[in-house]
């Protein structure tokens, strides 16, 4: 098990301009086989995205950030992705308390958050508890000495690299979004996540022990506000983009692992396999499915970004639908890539599973993406809307 590593404060820049990001893409993707297999959790990586400003694309001009529309954002997290995409998904839940400022009624309040996060600071997300219902067992309480928060959150990704974490608890009898510095007295985060795919995202437990809450720090939770409803597809967007990036990780480690084979099928000097038809088959089926993905995340980032902004100008009737829109993504490019990821060992022999390769990663990856919020659920949620004009509701949570 590992516990958070601290890191030096580093220099940041609201903005990230292309040279500076393909800069840390080619580093990113330099030792990402090699980070997996020794479980080396990539913390200078992660803090040298946010320096450069990658996870707050989107906080508006106004407020300092770039400004950056949904589609940019999601571009780049593909393609970061594609790079790793255990250090894409660590900013998951940065990206979207980035989203849900917008959605702040009290101005200094936005504004000061988003000035957090311009200046460096990194948000975690810990929402999930292992209960067998949906009741809160993470509990803030009011006593004397002011606001304490006690509780156990899971797979609490990202919040191992932060400087903030997103928390849920009871709060009498509402429902509380809370925020705890990551190095407050009373927080531990432990990288005990156990998955066979995205070790290092840090989905681990963190446990909060008689944990310190400003007042200010702590919000309402409404399940059928505006923002739910925009969260819920923001949130498995960011996966599904993810995933997007590992179709494309996976075409490229193919790509290089074929071009440097010289038999193919146990049958040696019938053709490079490079030449041979049916790996070009299967490399063009895996291309295909990675850029299909791609361009279906990137609709979806288009869809998520005209309901945001007709909301922001009073009509919020626009984002059940793009929620929706998320969920039909959904159905689609999660088996695309799982399936693409799996078929791609077709291309070679018992090389192909060599531990050294690290081709398992791809599907291992993808595969447990795909288990976050299980598309079935989604996918009878979109027929009772097709079938009933039924709209998606809080039952569908986004873990």
């Amino acid at each position: 098990m590992w516990h958070r590593v601290p890191v030096p404060a580093t220099t940041n820049d609201p903005t990230m301009d292309e040279k500076t990001f393909e800069d840390l893409l080619a580093r990113v993707r330099a030792g990402a086989a090699q980070r997996e297999r020794d479980r080396e959790l990539p913390t200078a990586l992660v803090r040298e995205l946010a320096a450069a400003g990658f996870p707050n694309a989107h906080v508006p001009a106004s407020a300092g950030g770039e400004g950056a529309d949904l589609e940019t954002l999601f571009d780049r997290l593909i393609r970061l992705a594609r790079a790793d995409a255990n250090v894409a998904h660590v900013f998951r839940g940065h990206l979207a308390f980035v989203e849900k400022q917008y959605f702040e009624p009290d101005p200094a309040v936005r504004e000061a958050w988003w000035a957090r996060v311009l200046a460096g600071d990194l948000v975690g997300n810990a929402v999930s508890e292992a209960s067998a219902t949906s009741d809160l067992s993470t509990v803030l309480r009011e006593t004397d000495a002011g606001l304490r928060l006690d509780g156990r959150k899971f797979y609490t990704t990202g919040s191992i690299y932060a400087d903030w974490i997103d928390t849920s608890a009871a709060f009498g009898d509402v429902s509380v979004q809370v925020f705890v510095p990551t190095r407050a007295p009373g927080v531990e985060v432990v990288d005990d996540w156990k998955g066979f795919g995205q070790r290092l995202t840090g989905s681990g437990t963190t446990t909060f022990t008689d944990v310190a809450v400003e007042p200010g720090h702590v919000r309402t939770i409404d399940p059928d506000d505006d923002l739910q409803t925009y969260a819920l597809g923001f949130f498995q967007n960011v996966l599904l983009a993810v995933v997007a990036g590992i179709g494309f990780a996976a075409l490229d480690d193919t790509v290089e692992y074929v071009r440097g084979r010289r038999r193919i099928f146990g049958y040696a000097g019938e053709a490079l396999p490079r030449e041979h038809h049916l790996v070009q088959a299967e490399v063009g089926a895996l291309s295909s499915a990675a850029s299909a993905a791609r361009a279906i995340v990137l609709q979806a980032a288009r869809t998520l970004d005209a309901a945001l902004h007709a909301h922001l100008r009073g009509d919020s009737s626009l984002l059940a639908g793009a929620q929706l829109e998320v969920y039909r993504a959904q159905q689609v490019v999660l088996p695309l890539v799982v399936d693409a990821t799996a078929r791609l060992f077709e291309v070679g022999g018992a090389s192909a599973v060599d531990v050294d390769l690290g081709l398992d990663r791809h599907w291992r990856n993808a595969r447990t993406i795909a288990t976050h919020n299980p598309a079935i659920h989604r996918r009878r949620a979109i027929g009772d809307f097709e079938l009933n004009g039924t709209t998606t509701r809080r039952y569908l949570p986004a873990g």
